[in-house]
């Protein structure tokens, strides 16, 4: 029997649209009902998170910031914490500026964005359906750089950094592979989502990676909940769809991947669900899980 479920969220959980239908609900519902734990760990700020394991049911522990959080929803509080310094987000920060790339910057709580574009005005239009207690905090800021200059006691998570030009994206990578102790995603295809303008499905797409401190990963996150609850990586699912689910997809006991998944770890799964825009997740739980 498997005893924890690790599930990504964008691309996998949820819809096209942010959504959690409500079949996926009923069958992680069930799961956790059979004893099972279901994780959350995603790369979004810790409120978006708390609110999506609350819809379903999930109450136990997630991970926030790519593995750089854990939180023990029981408790309240965070049990696991590895941050940036406000030094290497502000040599980041320098970088991005110099190069005319649109960036954002990842707290505790908070998105601090220049302005509501790519993954930002994708949260926004979110945010616009959900109410006010389950929001992601986005915080649009003129000067990011005085900013974090001025902060006092900000936890930095990660750093986002998005372009819709190839040739600027992968640019701007190869002088972030030359930062000392961070690890940057190797993020390989477009990020596809759907914002509702009006009666009208509007793409949003555009290339990203995600910056954090090196070693940061969802995997290594995992292992401490499992510690802490006494299970073996033979009896962990891990469920995700793009390069910052890699680590937990290899090392768990079964990685599932949902179709149209990046190469890179559909290469390496042991198992490749339905898409996302059809309860791929929800599918993988019935078969392994219930």
């Amino acid at each position: 029997m498997y005893k924890m479920v690790a599930i990504d969220l964008d691309g996998t959980l949820l819809n096209s649209y942010g959504v959690v239908t409500e079949n996926t609900k009923k069958v992680i519902k069930k799961v956790i009902e059979k004893g099972t734990e279901i994780i959350l760990a995603s790369g979004r700020p810790m409120d978006s998170i708390n609110s999506i394991s609350t819809e379903i049911g999930a109450n136990k522990y997630f991970i926030a910031g790519n593995g750089a959080i854990i939180y023990d929803m029981q408790k309240n509080q965070t049990i696991y914490e590895k941050y940036m310094t406000k030094e290497k987000v502000l040599e980041i920060i320098k970088l991005c500026e110099e190069n005319s790339i649109s960036y954002n910057i990842y707290t505790e709580t908070t998105i601090l964005a220049k302005a509501l574009k790519y993954n930002v005005l994708y949260y926004y239009k979110e945010n616009l359906k959900k109410e006010e207690s389950k929001k992601t905090n986005i915080k649009i800021v003129d000067n990011l750089e005085e900013y974090i200059k001025n902060s006092q006691g900000e936890k930095f998570v990660k750093i986002t950094i998005c372009d819709n030009n190839k040739h600027i994206f992968q640019s701007i990578i190869k002088k972030l592979r030359k930062i000392n102790n961070i690890e940057v995603l190797d993020v390989l295809h477009m990020s596809r989502k759907i914002i509702k303008q009006g009666t009208e499905d509007v793409p949003i797409e555009y290339f990203y990676t995600e910056i954090s401190l090196k070693n940061v990963n969802k995997w290594e996150a995992i292992k401490v909940i499992a510690e802490k609850m006494n299970i073996n990586k033979e009896e962990i699912i891990a469920i995700g769809d793009n390069i910052n689910d890699k680590e937990m997809i290899e090392n768990a006991g079964l990685g599932i991947v949902m179709q149209g998944s990046t190469p890179v770890v559909a290469d390496i799964a042991d198992y490749i669900t339905d898409t996302n825009n059809n309860d791929g997740v929800a599918k993988a739980l019935e078969k392994f899980c219930c």
